[in-house]
């Protein structure tokens, strides 16, 4: 737009977006860049149909104008045609408007707009009379035909409608574009008048917001109302904490405290501490879970204050990541509720703070949704849709409609698609959000502001990362099953005694040996890896294992090195660089850490602290000026050169530099999810059963619920089927025996699953099925799933027979929902005898939970040939073996030249897991075929310890015939062979 306007020769624009206020803040940084001068306001629309236009003389006027949008937006009524009495705002109603609702008697700041195609009726109009109110009102939509096909295309996704049905009404007139200055005055030649009220209100209009480099920051200035009182609060709290966290105070930590209050104080950052403060104090107060990370893991204060659990002196950490005085943004805190406590922290800030929003993101088109939904639009058999998402076709070969649909997806790819909620961000600011922008109130029923964190903050509005995670519903709900289940060890348990957990050899041993299945951040197959290539046993290896494994350090062929040295000391002096080595020891000379990053450029490379962030900020993808990095990215070169390095070494490092400093985390970050994974890993090693009921009950992880099921049955569980009488929605466990959930019966309606609890709870367990419908309503359908799943099996009577019941004894007819005043009397039917199978039982767990409760190896329709499994990997090494696997987990991945290559995780027959590999030429002729058995052969290898097979070949098995569906004897013969 402000290209186009240069072009034109235009110098004052006014953007005026349809309800909306996203581009505003954007328009008002770039603007000057272009020479043109940015005025700012909103086009009021009732659907398509024009309102009339809002333009803000000032930021006063803005403010009013967000305020009135925001409210229509929020409660969804709509826009009066005729504009309340702005103050510091300008009103344009559209001639055609003015002309369908018969407006007269336009007050001081009311105008009427005209555009060049209503020049041709004005003379004819009354309105001509109007000298002083008339303006030229010329909206601006596409730059050429181009834009207005692809305008007409997302009119038609938006309505969802064909390309061809979409009515005129829905659209834009094509004559929507920018005029050259000189052709807009020729234009209105007629009417020189109109021309001058124009000029007269633009040069009315002026808007500002500071984004110059030491704008100061837009957040809540104060958190008790004066900065030397929130000062002395902040002393107050730190001395507070230190006894808390430290047992001998020694200078050391003194002195770290002072240099770090002494900047927060400078920077003019205590306020954003105490907010932090008061958020986690309230969950404390409420008793919920948390974890504070980020950047700001690195600071004492923060440790002090309790907002983190990480010591920055026992790790060393770097102050200067954290916070320095070339930063004008404050530091990251990142802070993770569980999943189940995060709504109410949220609504807990919103009523603390007056003027809060969520933070808006836009949800741009990717190259597949937008293929689909233009092969839509266009009118593409969903067949078709298919091949072109396929991506295997010569594009010369295809019909004219298939190359409009690529055509403009290549266009529009990238481009806005609907506005949608930043994963965590709260901004809570001095001045109200509208002062910014408009808010909407997406579904979650917060207002939500209509731009991103990126204009946030370069506007010097700095979010507050308030973050759901799952990792802690399962350390807090686990905590509350062993409550019920073992509560004489219960009160023993101290999960916040992180310490004692660190020094404990049974944890330490788990890490070592990777059985971390179901712990947070450290169960993943790669981890599992990296952790047994490490033989990691202890906290700080834990926390460099976390960062190693970030794309950006294995990319750069760094996380290989690492092991190399780490496995290797000698190798260390070899090949680490002194000047590296000596800024990082711990690693090896490696870097590992974000803060590496700084370090590297600012005493390898000689740049500033100011130089070494941008360089750091430059990497992670939120940064917005390329030039500033180039220019940084310059003088590292230089700089290098002139310190004499050798060329080779100084592309090395720099690779190294650019390759993962944007993924790489923060060391307190990655001590923080360290101390998480040790809180896990501790209820794994002491109450493994009660552990993987609470991670089912928490969705989960890495893996399908069916193998933390499997997980438990191997930790010495017996897992039962849902039971009427002992399940809940949510898994239960009673002793070692564990009930699923009534949860994973797709078909089940929450609503009957609420009764049956309530029923239960109010009158006792259930005494047979007769009993059970006197006291539930339920319908056929919902009944024969419980039936189905066995249920009922506390009555000794076969599913069938019980089938049978349950169809004699609910009619047809729809019974009435109400209490009874007297037992019902039965009929006694007369059943014959039925039996079933345990294989019928296994497909029938199948269908209903989406997993059987027998080993699926049990289900093959020929028995495995051999009895390999993970226990002889080392028996094998450097030899070949064939082995049969059911499917865990695939990684499909490609080699640095696009190859295809998989990595898969399996379990044997006897329960353990083991890894596969399969290399491009192998990924090219097999691949895996969704859940199932699948018998390998292949070589055994090792690396570095780790013990996986690099397959040769593979075939999925197949499993026998469904007996509910086949031949009754035939499935009933090979189970019988199996037995």
């Amino acid at each position: 737009m402000l290209e186009l306007a240069q072009q034109n020769h235009v110098t004052q624009l006014v953007l005026t977006d349809i309800n909306n206020t996203s581009a505003g803040l954007n328009f008002v940084r770039k603007a000057p860049e272009f020479g043109i001068k940015p005025i700012l306001g909103i086009d009021f629309r009732n659907g398509t149909q024009p309102c009339f236009i809002g333009i803000a003389q000032n930021n006063e006027g803005y403010l009013e104008l967000n305020d009135f949008l925001s409210h229509h937006l929020h409660d969804g009524s709509e826009i009066p045609y005729r504009a309340p009495d702005f103050k510091n705002a300008f009103v344009v109603y559209p001639f055609e408007q003015v002309l369908l609702n018969e407006l007269e008697h336009f007050q001081d700041h009311e105008f009427v707009g005209i555009s060049i195609k209503d020049l041709r009726r004005l003379p004819f109009s009354k309105l001509v009379l109007l000298t002083t109110k008339l303006v030229v009102q010329q909206p601006v939509t596409f730059r050429n035909k181009q834009d207005f096909n692809a305008h007409r295309l997302l009119r038609a996704i938006d309505n969802n409608l064909l390309l061809s049905k979409l009515p005129k009404e829905e659209e834009a007139s094509e004559e929507e574009k920018m005029y050259p200055v000189q052709n807009l005055a020729a234009a209105f030649s007629e009417f020189p008048f109109i021309l001058e009220n124009t000029e007269k209100l633009l040069n009315k209009c002026s808007i500002h917001f500071d984004f110059s480099k030491d704008r100061k920051p837009q957040n809540l200035k104060t958190y008790l109302g004066s900065v030397e009182e929130d000062e002395q609060l902040l002393d107050q709290l730190c001395a507070e904490g230190l006894p808390y966290r430290y047992e001998e105070v020694k200078d050391s930590i003194k002195n770290r405290l002072t240099k770090e209050l002494d900047l927060i104080k400078k920077m003019g950052f205590v306020s954003y501490f105490l907010i932090n403060w008061d958020i986690v104090s309230e969950a404390r107060r409420r008793g919920f879970f948390y974890v504070g990370r980020g950047s700001g893991a690195n600071s004492i204060v923060a440790y002090l204050l309790r907002i983190t659990d990480v010591d920055p002196m026992e790790l060393d950490l770097y102050f200067e990541r954290f916070i320095n005085l070339y930063r004008a943004n404050p530091p990251d805190f990142d802070i993770d509720f569980s999943w189940k406590d995060r709504p109410a922290m949220t609504e807990y800030i919103f009523k603390r703070f007056e003027h809060v929003a969520l933070l808006g993101t836009y949800v741009t088109f990717k190259e597949r949704g937008v293929i689909r939904e233009l092969g839509k639009v266009f009118g593409l058999p969903p067949q078709e849709i298919d091949f072109l998402l396929a991506g295997r076709y010569d594009f010369d070969q295809l019909d004219h409609v298939s190359k409009l649909v690529l055509k403009y997806g290549s266009l529009l790819k990238g481009k806005p698609n609907y506005l949608s909620i930043h994963a965590g961000g709260i901004l809570i600011s001095d001045k109200p959000l509208h002062w910014f922008s408009a808010t909407h109130l997406p579904p979650k029923g917060f207002p939500t502001t209509q731009y991103d964190m990126v204009i946030a903050e370069d506007v010097g509005l700095y979010k507050f990362d308030i973050l759901g995670q799952r990792g802690l519903g399962k350390i807090k709900e686990a905590l509350e099953i062993v409550a019920y289940n073992q509560p004489e060890k219960y009160d023993r348990i101290d999960i916040h005694n992180i310490k004692g957990f660190k020094k404990d050899p049974v944890i330490n041993n788990l890490i070592k040996t990777a059985q971390c299945m179901g712990c947070f951040y450290v169960e993943s197959p790669a981890m599992r890896m990296l952790l047994k290539k490490l033989q990691v046993d202890n906290y700080l290896g834990l926390v460099a294992a976390s960062s190693i494994i970030r794309p950006g350090v294995a990319k750069s062929g760094m996380m290989r090195e690492y092991i190399l040295r780490h496995r290797n000391k000698g190798r260390t002096e070899e090949k680490a660089h002194p000047v590296m080595l000596e800024i990082m020891p711990d690693t090896y000379g490696v870097m590992v850490y974000q803060e590496d990053v700084i370090k590297v450029a600012h005493h390898f490379a000689g740049l500033d602290l100011g130089e070494a962030d941008v360089l750091r900020r430059g990497m992670s993808g939120k940064f917005r000026s390329r030039e500033e990095f180039q220019k940084v990215q310059d003088k590292f070169i230089s700089n290098c050169r002139k310190k004499g390095y050798a060329e080779s070494l100084i592309s090395e490092i720099w690779n190294q530099v650019a390759s993962f400093a944007g993924y790489a985390f923060a060391k307190g970050h990655s001590a923080s999810y360290a101390v998480e994974s040790y809180q896990s890993l501790f209820l794994r090693a002491y109450f493994p059963l009660e552990y993987m009921v609470a991670v089912l009950n928490n969705g989960g992880g890495f893996y399908r619920s069916e193998f933390y099921v499997h997980d438990a049955r191997m930790m010495g569980a017996t897992i039962h089927p849902p039971c009427v009488n002992k399940s809940m929605i949510v898994n239960r466990i009673y002793g070692k025996h564990i009930y699923l959930g009534m949860m994973y019966l797709r078909d089940l309606e929450s609503r009957v699953m609420e009764r049956i609890l309530k029923e239960r709870m109010l009158h006792g367990s259930f005494s047979s099925l007769e009993d059970f419908l006197d006291r539930v309503f339920i319908r056929m359908e919902q009944l024969s799933i419980l039936i189905r799943i066995d249920a009922f099996r506390f009555t000794g009577i076969n599913k069938h027979e019980l089938l049978w019941k349950a169809h004699l004894m609910l009619s047809k007819n729809d019974r009435l929902e109400h209490p009874k005043l007297f037992p019902p009397r039965h009929q006694k039917f007369q059943m014959p005898q039925l039996n079933t199978t345990a294989l019928e039982t296994a497909f029938e767990q199948w269908e209903l939970l989406g997993f059987c409760l027998c080993s699926p190896f049990e289900l093959l329709e020929e028995p495995p040939k051999n009895t390999n499994g993970q226990k002889d990997l080392e028996r094998y090494l450097n030899k070949y073996i064939d082995i049969y696997g059911y499917l865990v987990t695939v990684k499909n991945t490609s080699t640095h030249h696009g190859k295809r290559m998989h990595f898969a995780t399996l379990v044997d027959q006897h329960g353990e897991v083991f890894d596969t590999v399969l290399f491009p030429p192998v990924a090219a002729k097999y691949y895996f075929r969704g859940k199932g058995i699948y018998r390998f052969y292949g070589k055994v290898v090792e690396e570095f310890g780790f013990l996986s097979i690099e397959v040769i070949k593979m075939k999925k098995e197949n499993y026998v015939q469904d007996p509910r569906y086949a031949d009754m004897r035939m499935s009933k013969k090979l189970f019988d062979s199996k037995k």
